[in-house]
C-alpha cells in the first residue's frame, strides 16, 4: 500500500514510517526538518520530500493510507501565533490530499488538552487549553470529527511517548530522555519540586503499533494513546537508576512555569482506543 508520512523525519514519524517499510508498505515521507531530522531515516528506502505541509503544495502519489504526524509540538514554542497557524493550516492542506486521494487519514492529536483535568482522563471530557500548542489540537480535533461521515479519519492524543529518535526533539524531548541522559552523564536528575508529578509514559512502538491499527479502526473517531499507567517522576528516577546501575538522588528545582500553563497529571483511560481500534500498550 502507498503511504504518506508528514513530519517522517521526527521522533514518532521516522519510528513509524520505517515500521511501514518493515511491514512492505510503499512509504513517502514529507518533513521540513524544523525539528526533524534526516539521521533518524537511516535504512529508510523510501522517498523523502523536504517541505513544509503548512504551505501551499500538490502532491502527487496516489496514497492510500496518510499519517499526518507533522506539527509545531513544543508547547513553549516562542510564537504562538505562527504554532497555531501552521498546526492548523496543514491539517487543512492534509485533509485536502487525503480526500484527492480518497485516503485513509490517521493523524496525531495530543493528550495536553485535557490540562490539569481529572484522571484517568476520558475522551469526551472537558478540555482545559494550556497553551497556542493545546488550541490548535483542539480545533484540528474538531476539524476532524466535522468530517467523520465523509472519510476515514481517526486522531491519536499520544500521552507522553519515549524511545529511540527523540533526541532531536530537544527541549520537548521526553523525561525520560532528559533525565536518562542527566543520569549517564553522572548528573544529579533535575526535576521540578517535589516529584510528584505523574505521567502516563508509552513506548514509541506502542505508538506506532496504535497508529498503524488506526488504519483498519472500526469507525472514524479520536482516541487516547496510552498506557494507563501514572508514574511520578520520583519512581522514574529509581527505574533509571536502577536500569543505568547509578543511585543518584533528584536534585529538586522550582517550577520556572505559571502552575496553570502547566500540566501536572496525565494517565489515559484507554477503554476507547481498545474498543475502536483494537490497541493495547504492550
Amino acid at each position: 500500500m502507498k503511504c504518506l508520512v508528514t513530519g517522517g523525519a521526527g521522533f514518532i514519524g521516522s519510528n513509524l514510517a520505517l515500521e511501514l517499510e518493515r511491514q512492505g508498505h510503499e512509504v513517502t515521507v514529507v518533513d521540513n526538518m524544523l525539528t526533524g531530522n534526516k539521521n533518524n531515516l537511516k535504512g529508510f528506502n523510501g522517498k523523502v520530500m523536504e517541505r513544509d505541509v503548512s504551505e501551499n503544495f500538490n502532491l502527487n502519489g496516489d496514497f492510500k493510507a496518510i499519517f499526518h504526524e507533522a506539527a509545531i509540538t513544543d508547547p513553549r514554542y516562542p510564537n504562538d501565533r505562527e504554532m497555531y497557524n501552521k498546526n492548523v493550516q496543514g491539517f487543512k492542506n492534509i485533509i485536502e490530499i487525503a480526500k484527492k486521494n480518497n485516503a485513509k487519514l490517521i493523524y496525531a492529536s495530543t493528550a495536553s488538552l485535557y490540562g490539569n483535568g481529572p484522571t484517568p482522563m476520558k475522551e469526551d471530557q472537558k478540555k482545559e487549553i494550556l497553551s497556542s500548542y493545546g488550541k490548535s489540537k483542539l480545533d484540528v480535533d474538531n476539524i476532524a470529527a466535522s468530517l467523520f461521515d465523509e472519510m476515514h479519519i481517526v486522531g491519536l492524543r499520544y500521552f507522553n511517548v519515549f524511545g529511540p529518535k527523540e533526541k532531536y526533539k530537544e527541549r520537548a524531548a521526553s523525561m525520560i530522555y532528559h533525565l536518562g541522559k542527566q543520569i549517564k552523564a553522572g548528573k544529579r536528575p533535575r526535576i521540578f519540586k517535589f516529584g510528584e508529578q505523574k505521567r502516563d509514559h508509552i513506548y514509541v512502538k506502542d505508538a506506532v503499533d496504535a497508529t498503524i491499527k488506526a488504519l483498519n479502526g472500526k469507525q472514524s473517531c479520536i482516541v487516547n494513546v496510552g498506557t494507563g499507567i501514572a508514574t511520578t517522576f520520583n519512581d522514574l528516577i529509581k527505574i533509571l537508576n536502577g536500569v543505568l546501575g547509578k543511585n543518584l538522588e533528584p536534585e529538586y528545582f522550582d517550577m520556572p512555569y505559571n502552575q496553570k500553563t502547566y500540566q501536572s497529571n496525565t494517565q489515559a483511560d484507554t477503554k476507547k482506543a481498545k474498543q475502536y481500534l483494537g490497541f493495547k500498550a504492550k
